[in-house]
């Protein structure tokens, strides 16, 4: 059975909170297939906050183990949508 579990990580204060977030993701790298950054950006204007698209890899143990310190972040709303076949 294939499972793609994906996170959405929506990041309110990214200059403040995107340190933790980073060493987070550091720590869990061999459990993260894809990663995506969305933030809005033009000349005039680079937001607080954005959006963090995960798709995670490894067993249900390591995965909620990177959800759970991500979740513990100030600051941070987390989704998650898991697929099985």
């Amino acid at each position: 059975m294939s499972r793609h579990h994906i996170v959405g990580v929506h990041i309110t204060d990214r200059f403040t909170n995107a340190p933790q977030v980073q060493q987070v993701l550091t720590e869990h790298g061999c459990n993260i297939k894809t990663r995506l950054g969305l933030h809005e950006v033009s000349e005039d204007l680079c937001s607080r906050g954005g959006i963090l698209l995960l798709e995670l890899f490894g067993s249900e143990t390591e995965c909620s183990a990177l959800v759970a310190r991500l979740k513990a972040i100030d600051g941070i709303e987390l989704q998650e949508m898991v697929f099985t076949d």
